[in-house]
């Protein structure tokens, strides 16, 4: 079995994984594919504020929260593994592509990072242009670890087949429960709150918590924008636009347009300063209509304080509305 390129990593037995930006997206992917390939899998910690402080040390000013929360997970994991792993994903197809951050994040990283020992293993995924789709990335990526082609390609099909389990089972469970706040008639159902929020801030305890912990407290029961089935919100989202070039902001506003009568309100939540939710926010409050939306914007020096002031607020204002009242939305 012939090894796909130069085994420039097969020395690598512990692999680092910053847990943060798309780890909370493909986490599952990566995790079940290098242990495919008998690696050992090594996640930073949670997000808490030391790792915040020093992404924001690393980093430079124009980064997004998100970026240098990335950073601060990166540096982390220094000396607890033999390479990180830190892919470029451009896009997945026309209309499908990711924000800049994510296709410089190698060379983010080791730029930041360039006066520590550090080994970054990367691959490029870039399908509309390089015509390189994930798998073929990973699989020629294994190679670089001194899998063969067969062995890769189970790796990636286990993996890929892990991932789509995880992201049916979340979607299962929160159809459930907005099937059983359906059932339940009256002043005694809870507010159903749509939480539209990039994964790596909506899943993340320390930066999403701020949010969906609140509201939770306020009685409401928090659905997740990314958790409804990602083709459907990709679908709907070309009705509100046919040019929108980011993939996550297109199932975002997909997923709002699919569960618009199903929810109460829309708590629109960005990491400052995000370029393509400076320009799809400002859309969706303009053209989103008949429903509130709560616009929140979080960095690392805002407290909460201030949020659950206005998470307060707007959870009153949508109960005066259940009750008859007028809103203006």
């Amino acid at each position: 079995m012939g090894i796909l390129k130069q085994s420039d990593f097969a020395d690598v037995q512990r692999v680092g994984i910053p847990r943060a930006l798309l780890y909370h997206r493909y986490g599952t992917l990566w995790e079940t594919f290098f242990r495919e390939l008998g690696r050992e899998v090594v996640l930073s910690r949670e997000t808490d504020r030391a790792l915040v402080v020093d992404g924001e040390t690393l980093s430079v000013d124009e980064c997004c929260l998100a970026s240098k929360v990335y950073l601060g997970h990166a540096a982390s994991l220094l000396g607890a593994c033999d390479a990180l792993f830190v892919p470029s994903i451009e896009n997945l197809g026309h209309r499908k592509g990711f924000c800049t951050k994510f296709q410089a994040l190698p060379d983010l990283v080791e730029n930041a990072l360039h006066d520590r020992p550090l080994r970054v293993v990367s691959c490029l995924v870039d399908e509309a242009h390089e015509h390189m789709p994930m798998k073929e990335a990973f699989v020629a990526m294994a190679g670089r670890f001194g899998t063969g082609t067969r062995e890769a390609k189970r790796a990636w099909r286990t993996a890929s087949h892990a991932q789509e389990r995880s992201d049916r089972a979340a979607a299962g469970a929160q159809e459930r429960l907005l099937t059983s706040l359906e059932t339940v008639h009256g002043g005694e159902r809870p507010l159903a709150i749509l939480l539209a929020a990039h994964p790596y801030l909506a899943h993340d305890a320390y930066l999403g918590g701020s949010i969906a912990d609140p509201l939770r407290r306020l009685g409401a029961a928090v659905v997740y924008a990314d958790q409804v089935d990602r083709e459907r919100t990709l679908k709907a989202s070309f009705e509100f636009s046919e040019t929108l070039p980011w993939m996550v902001n297109r199932e975002l506003i997909g997923a709002i347009m699919l569960l618009h009568e199903r929810i109460d309100g829309i708590v629109l939540v960005s990491a400052f300063p995000c370029g393509p939710d400076s320009m799809t926010d400002d859309a969706i409050l303009r053209c989103i209509q008949g429903k509130p939306i709560l616009n929140l914007t979080i960095d690392a020096q805002s407290g909460t304080a201030g949020l659950e002031t206005r998470m307060e607020s707007f959870t009153d204002i949508l109960r005066y509305q259940k009750k008859g009242g007028y809103v203006h939305a």
